[in-house]
Order: structure tokens, then C-alpha cells, then sequence
């Protein structure tokens, strides 16, 4: 089996943190505008650029700006100057959909990989944009089986992109799954002039509808499904068969996500696919890892279309069906770098012993243990309060200002 390349989903230092300490192979992100999430995800500045390169060069991880939205005449000034910061700050690859972003990172010598939004699903057009692009992510709604034989044509034939190399086929591995055929979708458009094909998607699919037939006035029965709001993909059941596919990337869904959600997603599947390698893949881990993926946000999950489901699974409620949620309580205001022992100010409910913790912050991403010990104004106690000045033993440095949550259980409605 060759190995997978796991990428992680960033859309903020938290983020980006989260997945470069729980094992990301490589990480993806957008600047600002033309990308899918412009809307969805705080994403990052120009400015930013130097900084994520160095973070991940420390790490060995390959860094890849999304530039995956359609593109109009009044942008390409605006793709050539993202294009050539990312190229002068060292980031890897560029992710695109439209040629004029393929060109122009072409001209400037960065490697290029084909986003979803091209809708590869052939062997025929892999061939194609092997001009230009060395990865490429396949539709999103390839069956396994499909996706196996192109990866074995593209090795029978020997398939190669610009950099001699033979070509590297991506896919979705986890994380929120779009109504329409690998994100096209104009209903955003249609209902708030918001473009979801421009990174501003309304998600207004995720409402309930009710279907009424205009003739004779006949109200369909949805069964309470959210008829246009997929369940989340998720393959970790399923890691052994998307590895005989010959895949060589698993992308994880989640710029808009929290950084926890990169945390547990990401150490999850670091997991899966180390013991994959290892040949130690389980059902007794998977049933481990499900149940840790489904602490985090999600609507549900299902396998989508790799085992060849013609109709998708819906969601049954809006919202997230996470077993867990954050509650915030305060702020780090100071650390003790010898004990490792953080000090926080807790500014909203209570902390005790035994309490599952969560700290965020740019630097430390997302990081969750349990309370052992605490002193609270300087007493040892078991509990902190409001007003309190609370310091814990961590393991690891926090910053003046990142922000302390209290892991809680979530009651999800049937």
C-alpha cells in the first residue's frame, strides 16, 4: 500500500496549529478572497503567507493556497498578486478550477492541483490537465471502483504531470458533503445573490423545505429529512477499500470549521492511516475513532458515494450532532514555563477537578486534557468560580490570552 497523504482543512492560526501538532501530512487554505470558503472562514491575509510557510517547514508539511473559485476579468490582477506572494513565501501548490489561475501559477513555476470543482471523472480529461498539474482531486461522486481504475490507468500508462512524476489522485476523505455535483450549486445565487461558485455560499440547502406538487396541491411526505443537506461524508470505516483505490491524498473537509474539529478529525485519521501502514487497521479502532469523531461538529455521518449509493442520506434536524460542545469559561493570562503550569482568568462558570478542559489560541492551536489539579487564588481547592484566578499543570506553553472552554456532553435531538 503507498502511502496517504493526509491533508488538513485551516482557516485560522488555530487551526492551521491544530493540525500541524496532531499529525497533517500537508494543510490547505485560503487568503482572503476567490476561494470556497471566503465567506464560510475567517481565512488569512497576505501577511500571513511567510509565517505559515515557516510553521510548516518545521514540520515538513506542504503548504497549498485554494484559488478555487470562478474567476472574472476584474480578479486577475488580484489572482497574479496572491499568486506571486505565495510563490516568493514558498508555499507549495495552488489549488484551482479556473485556467486562468492555472496559467498563472504555471508562468511563475508553482506547482498546480486540479480542485473538485473541475469535475474530473475520467481517465480522458486526467490526461489533460496533466499539462499542467502534477494532483488532482476527483469528482466527489466517483464510486471507489471508479476511482481504483484511474489510478490504475494512470500507472498502466504511465501518466505523468509537469514535474516528471507520475500523477497523484486526491479525494475527499471527511467532513461536510454540498446537495450539488462537487459544489456547483447556484441556489445560493438564486435566493440571495450570494455565489456559492465565488466562495460565498448562503447554505440555504441546509433549511427545511416542504415539497408541494402545483397542480393538484399535494404536500410530499420528507419523513422529517432535510432533503438537500447531505450527512457528513466520513470513510474511516471504510480506510482499508479508499486505500486500494490507489489514492495518494485524503482531504479533510473543514476551513469553517473550529480548531478542535481539526484536532480530533486530524488525530483520528492520523491514527486510521498509521495503522493501515502498520497493517493494525481494526473494526475495534474504528469503533474508537467513530466515537471520537462524533464529539466534534457533524450532521450525522455516512460513506458517500464510494460504495456506489445512488441517493444520499440526509440529514434529520439542522445544526451540528456532536456528543460534545465548548463552553467557554475564561482567558490564560500567565505561564510558568518551569512547572509547565498555566494561570487563567475564569471569567464565566465554574471549573473543577475532573473537568475535560479546552485551550485555543494561535499559537496553541487546540489542546484537551482533563483537570488533576488546581489551585484557585493561590489555595489548593477543587473548584473556580467567576472572578477566580485559576492555575493548572498543562505539559505544554500557553499564551497571555487563549482562551479556556470546559468540555460538556451535548444533548442532540432524535
Amino acid at each position: 500500500m503507498q502511502k496517504i497523504e493526509l491533508m488538513a482543512p485551516a482557516g485560522n492560526f488555530e487551526s492551521l496549529q491544530a493540525a500541524l501538532d496532531n499529525g497533517a501530512d500537508s494543510i490547505y487554505f485560503g487568503v482572503e478572497q476567490l476561494n470556497m470558503r471566503a465567506r464560510a472562514s475567517i481565512n488569512f491575509t497576505l501577511e500571513d503567507l511567510p509565517e505559515i510557510a515557516k510553521r510548516c517547514k518545521a514540520k515538513k508539511v506542504r503548504t497549498y493556497l485554494t484559488l478555487n473559485t470562478i474567476i472574472y476579468d476584474h480578479d486577475l490582477s488580484i489572482v497574479k498578486t496572491l499568486i506571486n506572494k505565495a510563490k516568493d513565501s514558498d508555499i507549495t501548490a495552488v489549488i484551482a478550477m479556473d485556467q486562468a489561475v492555472i496559467m498563472t501559477a504555471r508562468e511563475v513555476g508553482m506547482e498546480v492541483h486540479i480542485s473538485t470543482q473541475i469535475n474530473i471523472t475520467n481517465i480522458e480529461t486526467v490526461k489533460f490537465y496533466a499539462l499542467f498539474a502534477d494532483t488532482m482531486v476527483l469528482s466527489r461522486e466517483l464510486s471507489l471502483r471508479q476511482v481504483k481504475k484511474i489510478t490504475e490507468q494512470i500507472e498502466k500508462e504511465q501518466i505523468k504531470g509537469p514535474s516528471g512524476k507520475l500523477i497523484e489522485i486526491e479525494i475527499f476523505g471527511h467532513g461536510a458533503l454540498c446537495m450539488a455535483v462537487s459544489g456547483k450549486c447556484y441556489m445560493s445565487l438564486h435566493s440571495y445573490n450570494s455565489s456559492a461558485n465565488r466562495g460565498a455560499c448562503k447554505q440555504n440547502c441546509r433549511k427545511k423545505y416542504t415539497v408541494i406538487e402545483q397542480e393538484t396541491g399535494f404536500e410530499m411526505e420528507i419523513d422529517n429529512e432535510y432533503i438537500m443537506s447531505p450527512k457528513d461524508l466520513c470513510t474511516i470505516d471504510i480506510l482499508d477499500q479508499v486505500a486500494d483505490a490507489g489514492i495518494k491524498v485524503l482531504k479533510i473537509e473543514g476551513r469553517g470549521r473550529a480548531p478542535e474539529y481539526v484536532a480530533k478529525v486530524i488525530s483520528c485519521y492520523r491514527q486510521a492511516i498509521d495503522s493501515l501502514e502498520s497493517e493494525r487497521y481494526r473494526k475495534e479502532k474504528v469503533i474508537v475513532w467513530m466515537q471520537e469523531l462524533e464529539k466534534v461538529y457533524n450532521r450525522g455521518f455516512w460513506n458517500g458515494y464510494y460504495l456506489g449509493q445512488k441517493l444520499g442520506e440526509w440529514s434529520i434536524g439542522s445544526g451540528s450532532h456532536a456528543t460534545q460542545k465548548k463552553v467557554y469559561i475564561g482567558k490564560g493570562t500567565h505561564f510558568f514555563p518551569k512547572p509547565q503550569i498555566g494561570e487563567f482568568k475564569i471569567e464565566a462558570y465554574d471549573i473543577s477537578i475532573g473537568d475535560t478542559i479546552l485551550i485555543t489560541g494561535p499559537t496553541t492551536g487546540a489542546k484537551e486534557i482533563e483537570v488533576n489539579d488546581m489551585m484557585v487564588n493561590d489555595e489548593k481547592l477543587t473548584k473556580g468560580s467567576k472572578g477566580d484566578l485559576v492555575t493548572i499543570p498543562l505539559g505544554f506553553r500557553i499564551r497571555p490570552s487563549d482562551k479556556l472552554y470546559k468540555i460538556v456532553e451535548n444533548k442532540v435531538e432524535a
